[in-house]
């Protein structure tokens, strides 16, 4: 109610609407050049005034920065304070659309590219952010675009992740550039090939584009493994070690089809198929095999019994 021309309120706090956000109270340097701007806005004074004040406090401003070694902080305060006036003139981000984005939330895109009910869109820097948005390993590509005056379009070109890495113990979700996705990423993802191996994962996607040539040899590889950094080994399902040679590597396998098409060669009780030499084939057997053929084998007369 009214008395003697005053509004009496309540003492008590005020309540914050359920769904409000929390954000940081403006600064200091803020709240003046807001008072600033509502004062210099009002007739007979124009905008140009409230340009030259601006112009006269971000210079005085830089200088005391410098001298006190506060730049960092300044530069953050001028931001704001920036922002706050470009809002004022009708410059704040209204409307955001972001598209592109199958993996990534639009609350994890707008954090990281630090956009803000704060921000404005005269003084957002839109290569800036999509380099922001880049350093995320599951961004492969963004376009910002700036639609004034209060527009912001974001385009996302994520990353598809295309096997599985195993180093050191760990399991990681690579793309198929190589580029680690996720790290120990545990049983996830389990239909992804895996490759195995320092090194690995750059030539995964050669690999396994070889492998996929054969389709009788893809259906029976459970990893393969990068020997050396030079040459690949394909650790087959049935625990069958295949070792590719480090040069011409599909002839190697149009090899291993032939054989096995001939004497299910990769069905054997085989440990060990080895095609590193052209034209030869060496193979070891398993110790169940081998233990079996040992058994078999009758003694020599004059051998020790």
């Amino acid at each position: 109610m009214e008395f003697r021309g005053r509004v009496v309120r309540s003492a008590g706090p005020r309540r914050a609407p359920r769904d409000a956000s929390e954000f940081a109270p403006p600064s200091r340097f803020t709240l003046f050049l807001r008072r600033a701007f509502v004062r210099l806005s009002k007739p007979p004074l124009s905008r140009l005034g409230l340009v030259l004040l601006l112009a006269l406090f971000v210079g005085t401003g830089a200088y005391g920065a410098v001298r006190g070694g506060h730049m960092e902080a300044w530069t953050a305060a001028a931001r704001e304070a920036g922002d706050a006036v470009a809002r004022g003139f009708g410059f704040g981000i209204v409307q955001i659309e972001i598209s592109g984005n199958r993996y990534l939330s639009r609350e994890e895109l707008l954090a990281r590219a630090g956009i803000t009910e704060q921000t404005s869109l005269l003084l957002l820097n839109a290569e800036g952010v999509r380099a922001t948005l880049k350093e995320d390993a599951r961004v492969a590509d963004a376009t910002v675009r700036k639609l004034y005056p209060d527009r912001l379009e974001i385009a996302i070109e994520e990353r598809e992740g295309f096997a599985r890495w195993q180093r050191g113990g760990k399991l990681h979700l690579i793309a198929r550039d190589g580029t680690v996705l996720e790290s120990d990423i545990r049983s996830r993802h389990i239909d992804l090939p895996l490759v195995v191996g320092a090194g690995a994962a750059p030539k995964a996607a050669a690999f396994l584009d070889l492998i996929a040539r054969f389709p009788a040899v893809r259906e029976e590889v459970r990893a393969g493994v990068f020997v050396a950094e030079r040459r690949w080994n394909l650790r087959l399902k049935n625990g069958i070690d295949v070792r590719l040679p480090e040069e011409d590597p599909a002839l190697a396998l149009e090899r291993l089809v032939q054989l096995d098409r001939s004497r299910q060669l990769m069905s054997r009780d085989l440990a060990v198929i080895d095609l590193r030499v052209p034209e030869q084939v060496s193979v070891g057997l398993s110790d169940e095999a081998a233990a079996a053929l040992k058994q078999k084998t009758p003694k020599r007369r004059g051998a020790d019994s």
